[in-house]
């Protein structure tokens, strides 16, 4: 639990419509989230994963879009997990929120109802700096948050692998150099991918990309026009304020 409520904010994200409770310091909920949120398709009734949810903040943004998803929080953290109990709550969302390690033993998970097959969705956005090149932060829950080693995504993965069910689709976020790392951690099991560049300005290099892979998919890679976050005055475009407000979704939650 939190205890001391001076550590705590209260943020809205998508234009009012969630409220967030979150730490005032370390790990807090980001654009990231928002985009991956907005990069997934779900159905009224789709049971939807988020692995290391947070606060909650992709899960809920989703379960906000999308009405009456069996939803299904994951966190490592106890006291994000609790805020993301909070934050479910304070939003009238439904949804199960687990403390659990991603990279736990298969029978850990089933003991928490998460079996074999049994997800339609699952979003995930791990731990992705690269450690070579990420100064760590003496935060420890912020470090794990942020750092990943050479094995994260493909224990991350692996998960997924494991908790969707066959044709289930998997959205991430991973930084942009890294791409050649998440083609390879999905080239087991998955197949039906779409890949989109998030660039902060159009004169520069992708800084991430939200990637949509099938379980069991067999159609060839898109490679999706990248979306620009930023005009040349270095403001939100339209587009994007769109979809960080809740009023639009990304082309891979498209049908």
């Amino acid at each position: 639990m939190i205890d001391v409520v001076t550590d705590l904010t209260e943020d809205a994200l998508l234009g009012g419509q969630l409220l967030l409770k979150q730490k005032r310091s370390g790990h807090r909920a980001g654009h990231d989230a928002i985009l991956l949120a907005a990069a997934t398709e779900a159905r009224e009734g789709d049971r939807v994963v988020d692995l290391g949810t947070g606060v909650g903040t992709a899960g809920l943004a989703l379960a906000r879009r999308v009405a009456g998803l069996k939803l299904c929080l994951v966190e490592i953290n106890p006291e994000l997990a609790e805020l993301a109990r909070v934050n479910a709550a304070a939003n009238a969302i439904d949804a199960d929120v687990i403390v659990l390690d991603v990279t736990a033993d298969p029978r850990v998970f089933a003991a928490h109802g998460l079996m074999p097959d049994s997800a339609d969705r699952l979003l995930m956005n791990p731990p992705f700096n690269d450690p070579s090149r990420h100064r760590g932060s003496p935060d420890q829950a912020r470090q794990a948050a942020h750092v990943a080693t050479e094995e994260t995504l493909h224990a991350w993965v692996h998960a997924a692998r494991r908790i969707l069910r066959s044709n289930g689709v998997l959205t991430l976020i991973w930084r942009a150099d890294g791409l050649a790392e998440v083609l390879a951690a999905l080239s087991r099991g998955f197949g039906s991918l779409s890949v989109l560049p998030i660039h902060g300005d159009a004169e520069k290099p992708a800084i991430r990309v939200l990637v949509r892979a099938v379980k069991g998919g067999r159609a060839p890679l898109r490679l999706l026009p990248g979306l620009m976050l930023n005009d040349g005055s270095r403001l939100p475009k339209k587009e994007v304020r769109n979809i960080l407000e809740g009023r639009a979704v990304l082309p891979l939650a498209e049908p």
